[in-house]
Formats: structure tokens, C-alpha cells, sequence
């Protein structure tokens, strides 16, 4: 028996392509790559032979909105925090994300290029990591956490792992800063376009960056043959970005179907991260977020939801996604089911494989159970979708978990 190969027999494959799961299939995996799909009983003799009996298979689950530095919910705190602390707790933060299937996240805002090493190379266990590095503010905006009176320079968070952005302002600034972003190993370009939650002094309904300089931001991304991610709320600010050339629009909560269909005629997508509105109102203020931060919640709440249908009635793609800090990280799957009460069970799964692995540009690698695919796998007692909280519950309802072809979790019978 070869520790390299492994087949897995009678499984119900479910990751998307199709409208319901494919029932009776061999999987057969080897090394870190999927190597044979079939309808049929495949053989290999030196494999590992798991029969499934008809539970599901499924890739791994891909989110493509996480914070992985952010440890605490004060975000200007959690900036503070010794580099070496931040990494440490971030180690904790990503084996939670990949035993609960997530075997790829993008990161918006935080992480750099050393914690993606860090899980090639084996030193932290977790999910496969994209990553914007820091996302870029203007004075004032999204990620300026200085409040009205620090005194601080615009630089002092961009070199703090903990920090999630940095402060540029003006285009030569911005063209600057997004070309270091990527000097340093970023992916794609994240930008903070609108108002937010989290930050002291910026109003949701606040504009980010002028049209020059998100016309300039995009152009780098572009140059470097990437896009541009960016935090949006406000109907006027993602017609705005999007009008750009934002490809990623994050949250969208105040969407309006006008917006929607330019958004889908653009060739842009939607994140919505709908869970962190809920565990922000319930548990945001008891883990310090501050006052300030509490009270914007509601603005774009209860819109989520609303944005769901709208996105999905203008034939929008949506992705994954989540949001979340500090201690509710838990609640990561949790959006499967917040999804569930608006989109069909099928729309909510492609959100987080086939959807999901074009964000992350890793199509045909990640998100789908297929020759060639990255070895990416989960075990799902029952059926998703017929019950979607079988994906939440901290992998409960998951025997095994699979990444580049190595087990994290196995509680399968050989």
C-alpha cells in the first residue's frame, strides 16, 4: 500500500458542475493530484481503498474573503500587536479555517508573503493562501485606524503584520504602493473604495480614492497581469469602481439591480461576506470592537441579504465569502447557511468551489473533484444539498479532509 495513492470508492461526487451530486464514482488520487474520476471500479493495486457508501466527496471548500492577521476585532489593537504574536496566533487562526474544510483562502488585507511560504512549507498548517498583502487606504479611509487624534504618520501600520492596510494618497503615491504590494508577492490588489465598519472615521456612505487614482491602481494590477479586490457597500461606489475596472467587488451590500447588471456585464463578480454583519451585531461589542464600529453595523446588515437576490436575479457570480476577526472566525461556515435562506442549496455550494476557483485563478485546480485538480478533498456525512449546516459545526460532519494529497483528518475505516 502506497502512502502516495489512495482510491476512494462509492462516493457521491458534489462540487458544482452539476445541478445535483453524481452518485456511485471512484476518485483515485496521487501524490497531491487527482488522477482518475470514473463512473466505473477503478484498480489500484497499491492504493489505499476507502469505501465511501455513499457519503459525499466533495473539493475543498475555497473562501475567498478572510483576515487571517486579524486576531482581535479592533483591527487599530490588533496593528499594535508584536509581529511574532500576530504570526503565532495566525497559525491557530489557519488550522481552524482548514479543519473545517477551507483548504484555500484569499486573503484581503494582512497577510504577506512569509506566512504563504510558511504553509508551502509546512511550518503552519493551513489552507493555501492568495493574498493581496496590505490593502491600500486613502487618508482618513478604510484601514486609517488612527482615530481623530493620533498623530501618527500614514506609514506607522504598513510595516505591522497585524496591520491590514496602508495609507497612500494621489496617484504617483498609489502606483507606487501597489507596485511594492506586488514587488512583495502579491496576487491581486485590494483597495478600500468606501466607508466601512471597522475604522473610526470613515462613514459607510464615504467614497475611497478619487477616480484618478482608482483608474491608476487598476492600471498597475493590470500591467501586472492581475485585478483589482475592492471593499464596497454603497451603490455609487461600486458603479463607481466597477465603471474603473474593479473586477472584485467585496460585501456589496447596497447593490441595486441597475448596478448588478453592469456589474455582470463588466465581467466583475460579487464577494458578499454576509456572516461577519450577524457575528459582528451579536458578539462585536463584547470583543471590543469598538462603539463607533457597533453602530454602523445595521447600516449594511439587513441589505446583505436583499443583495443576494438582486445579484442572483441580474445573473451576478458570487463567491464565497466571509470577513470575520478574532474569535468569530468560528463562524465561518456559518455562511453556507445565512446563503441558504435566499439562494438555491446548489448556488450556495458553487460559491465556494467551481465560483470560488475562478476568483482565486486557479480553475480546473482548485474547486472541483476532476483529473488534474489539486488533491483538495473533504468527506461530508449526508448530503449538502439537501442541508447545508452539514458544512458548518467546526468539520463535525466531515471524517476526512484532504489537502495536496495528505490527510489532516481521518476518522475513515481503511
Amino acid at each position: 500500500m502506497s502512502a502516495d495513492l489512495v482510491l476512494f470508492r462509492n462516493a457521491r461526487v458534489l462540487d458544482g458542475t452539476h445541478d445535483t451530486a453524481l452518485d456511485g464514482h471512484d476518485v483515485l488520487v496521487e501524490g497531491g493530484t487527482i488522477r482518475e474520476v470514473s463512473d466505473k471500479p477503478l484498480k489500484a493495486a497499491s492504493a489505499r481503498v476507502i469505501d465511501l457508501a455513499g457519503r459525499t466527496l466533495m473539493p475543498g471548500l475555497i473562501d475567498c474573503h478572510v483576515h487571517v492577521i486579524a486576531t482581535i476585532p479592533d483591527l487599530g489593537a490588533n496593528a499594535e500587536l508584536p509581529d511574532s504574536l500576530v504570526a503565532l496566533r495566525t497559525a491557530k487562526i489557519m488550522r481552524g479555517m482548514l479543519m473545517r474544510g477551507f483548504t484555500t483562502v484569499r486573503d484581503l488585507g494582512g497577510a504577506d508573503h512569509g506566512l504563504v511560504m510558511a504553509v508551502r512549507e509546512g511550518l503552519i498548517d493551513g489552507p493555501r493562501l492568495v493574498i493581496c498583502g496590505k490593502a491600500l487606504s486613502q487618508t482618513g479611509g478604510h484601514t486609517d485606524y488612527r482615530g481623530r487624534y493620533h498623530a501618527r504618520d500614514v506609514g506607522h501600520y504598513g510595516t505591522k503584520l497585524g496591520a491590514m492596510g496602508r495609507v497612500c494618497d494621489g496617484v504617483d503615491a498609489v502606483r507606487r504602493v501597489a507596485r511594492e504590494e506586488i514587488k512583495a508577492g502579491a496576487d491581486f490588489i485590494k483597495i478600500m473604495a468606501n466607508g466601512g465598519v471597522s475604522s473610526p472615521t470613515d462613514p459607510i456612505a464615504f467614497l475611497g480614492y478619487s477616480v484618478d487614482e482608482l483608474r491608476a491602481i487598476v492600471e498597475e494590477a493590470e500591467n501586472a497581469q492581475t485585478y483589482v479586490a475592492a471593499h464596497l457597500y454603497t451603490d455609487a461606489a461600486i458603479r463607481r469602481a466597477v465603471e474603473c475596472g474593479v473586477i472584485s467587488v467585496e460585501h456589496g451590500n447596497l447593490v441595486t439591480p441597475e448596478t448588478a447588471r453592469l456589474i455582470r456585464d463588466k465581467g466583475a463578480y460579487v464577494v458578499p461576506t454576509n456572516v461577519t454583519f450577524d457575528a459582528l451585531a451579536k458578539e462585536g461589542a463584547s470583543l471590543g470592537l469598538p462603539p463607533a464600529s457597533v453602530a454602523k453595523i445595521e447600516d449594511v446588515r439587513e441589505a446583505g441579504l436583499h443583495a443576494l437576490e438582486t445579484l442572483r436575479d441580474a445573473g451576478v457570480m458570487m463567491a464565497y465569502g466571509t470577513d470575520l476577526l478574532g474569535e468569530m472566525h468560528r463562524h465561518q461556515s456559518e455562511e453556507f447557511v445565512i446563503r441558504g435562506r435566499c439562494l438555491p442549496a446548489i448556488e450556495v455550494i458553487r460559491s465556494a468551489t467551481i465560483n470560488a476557483a475562478k476568483v482565486v485563478r486557479l480553475e480546473g485546480k482548485a474547486g472541483v473533484v476532476a483529473p488534474g485538480a489539486f488533491a483538495d478533498l473533504i468527506v461530508v456525512d449526508g448530503d449538502p444539498l439537501a442541508d447545508l449546516s452539514l458544512l458548518t459545526g467546526q468539520g463535525r460532519h466531515m471524517p476526512a479532509i484532504m489537502i495536496d494529497g495528505r490527510f489532516v483528518k481521518d476518522a475513515l475505516a481503511a
